[in-house]
């Protein structure tokens, strides 16, 4: 297979897919564009953090065969609490719709958590960040903040 029938697509099957010891490079490689790396941590950093937090759920994001994403999800069952902790899509392939079928397998395996109601996150706040990706997607503002990140809220 060459390397253009591997280019994923606006057509192609986005998954949700376990981070393992044969794609954990692959997944570390994936980066967002030069004026977003203020916004979200390293897929590295993401991944050693979760592995010293029993309660941190991470993905990699597919389309088809080709890693396009990453996610963490705090997730807590006896408080009911689930946390959009990480969220990122490679520079490479934005505006592919992966972002927002990826939120959509995210919501699916949220509202399959025990008490699940809503899912939040925080951001920086404006234009320029991720906050219009996830208020077209139909996160609200909540009235919290979170050092100098908004939080926002979707219901379930």
């Amino acid at each position: 297979m060459t390397d253009e029938e591997n280019t994923p697509t606006r057509d192609s099957i986005v998954s949700l897919r376990e981070v393992t010891a044969d794609t954990v490079r692959q997944i570390c490689r994936l980066d967002v564009s030069e004026v977003q790396k203020h916004h979200v941590a390293p897929n590295a950093v993401s991944i050693s953090e979760a592995y010293f937090q029993p309660k941190a759920w991470f993905r990699a994001i597919y389309a088809d065969e080709t890693p396009v994403g990453f996610l963490m999800l705090y997730d807590d069952p006896d408080e009911a609490l689930y946390f959009l902790w990480r969220y990122m899509i490679d520079a490479r392939y934005h505006k592919l719709g992966f972002g927002k079928r990826a939120m959509d397998l995210l919501l699916e395996h949220v509202r399959t958590r025990p008490g699940a109601k809503a899912l939040t996150l925080s951001c920086h706040p404006g234009e320029e960040g991720p906050e219009p990706f996830y208020r077209h997607y139909g996160f609200t503002r909540t009235d919290n903040w979170m050092e100098s990140e908004c939080e926002m809220r979707i219901d379930l």
